[in-house]
């Protein structure tokens, strides 16, 4: 038996051939908004932590203020932030449309380019949220075989709000993985069984 209800019984299975297809399309629907919905609000808010973030200390007379900038890794995770809400604003917008309209994703090639869409912002996210917090642990507990000191203990507001960023985009990322796995669906029930 298939797992949209339809299928072939071996002749001891009862078959189900309902009409679950319009049930699974809309909890599909659904389930797709308010995960892009997350995306948009949570992309939004790392941005904007580790964007605003800055710290001003006084070191022997010198001031050093540490800014997002200072780590080019931190850059990266702002604009990967950054095209991850513009992306989920428009995919949040299509599927509005589609579902107001009542149609389902039957073309192919629309299905393959949001597939690929969202294969690209999770591995784009996953990629910056991996970097970041590998930059983050060097900082927090430094690299003594290096003799890299821990920055943290200079600019411990800088580096919670870093972190609390990065926890954000954690969330992005995991759930544009998700994302990933109900559009690889939504492309691949198109071809059948």
């Amino acid at each position: 038996m298939s797992y949209l209800g339809i299928g072939v019984s071996p002749g001891n299975v009862p078959v189900h051939h309902g009409s679950n297809l319009k049930v699974i399309d809309k909890r599909v629907r659904i389930i797709e908004v308010i995960l892009r919905c997350l995306i948009l609000g949570l992309a939004i808010i790392g941005a904007v932590l580790i964007g605003t973030d800055s710290q001003v200390k006084v070191i022997f007379s010198i001031k050093k203020e540490a800014k997002f900038t200072d780590m080019k890794v931190l850059v990266f995770l702002v604009i990967a932030n950054g095209l991850a809400a513009a992306y989920s604003l428009i995919q949040v917008l299509r599927c509005i449309f589609s579902m107001i309209r009542g149609s389902v994703l039957f073309n192919k090639p629309l299905a393959w380019v949001i597939f690929s869409g969202d294969q690209l912002m999770a591995y784009l996210s996953l990629a910056a949220v991996a970097a970041a917090a590998q930059s983050g642990v060097i900082s927090k507990f430094g690299q003594p075989e290096l003799q890299w000191m821990k920055v943290c203990n200079l600019y411990g507001k800088f580096c919670n709000q870093i972190g609390e960023g990065i926890v954000s985009s954690l969330i992005v990322s995991l759930s544009m993985i998700a994302l990933s796995g109900i559009s690889a669906f939504s492309l691949f029930r198109l071809y059948g069984n």
